[in-house]
């Protein structure tokens, strides 16, 4: 085990069943890495702190009895694909990858597929996929993928609002939610990040057009 990983661990605790499929996931990605290009090459080295930690750390904000995880530009998996291994062994618990990029989107499903994940992934943009979505969204999140005013942006798209978001931020945060604060009237909560010191947590309840 890599210092890298132990340090993850210690960070965000997770059992021997989704450490062993973690590994599995990350066994996958690297060698995938070396034609696909899935995540920054400079980041290979801190794989465990810097993507899989970042990504679980989101787990302790999903209600029990949520059954429905929607992950927008979920790229190589973070944090989707990740907290669909941390709650694999959840009954009734689904998780939707979205991901337009062709490549990723058949990583995502190979790694899904290994696993025997309760994983759909959608290789569309979220505008299509959102047009046509049925379930009731409990958790919906996103990490690194665009500012929050494009984020709420998507909210409109759905016929239901999901019932919680997860948006894995930097410290940019307080320009972007004050920039979102002049169309939406927004209950969140800010939370720091455990694994990078200037991250942050954004925890959304709910929004509302102004």
């Amino acid at each position: 085990m890599s210092a890298d990983q132990i340090e993850a661990l210690r960070l965000v605790p997770v059992s021997r069943e989704t450490e062993a499929r973690l590994e599995i996931y990350v066994d996958h990605l690297i060698r995938w890495q070396k034609i696909k290009n899935l995540v920054g090459p400079k980041t290979l080295t801190e794989i465990w702190t810097r993507h899989i930690a970042d990504s679980a750390q989101l787990a302790r904000f999903i209600d029990p009895e949520a059954k429905c995880l929607v992950d927008l530009g979920s790229g190589a998996g973070f944090p989707g694909l990740v907290l669909a291994c941390i709650h694999a062994d959840r009954p009734h618990f689904e998780t939707h990858l979205i991901e337009s990029n062709g490549r990723k989107a058949a990583f995502l499903r190979e790694v899904a597929r290994t696993l025997n994940l309760a994983v759909h992934v959608h290789d569309k943009r979220i505008e299509e996929v959102f047009q046509a979505f049925v379930p009731q969204i409990d958790i919906l999140t996103a990490r690194a993928l665009a500012p929050l005013s494009d984020l709420f942006k998507m909210y409109g798209l759905l016929s239901h609002q999901p019932r919680k978001a997860l948006f894995l931020k930097g410290q940019d945060i307080d320009i972007e939610l004050t920039e979102a604060a002049k169309y939406w009237n927004i209950d969140s909560e800010i939370v720091p990040s455990r694994t990078n010191p200037q991250g942050r947590i954004l925890v959304v309840n709910a929004i509302r057009l102004k």
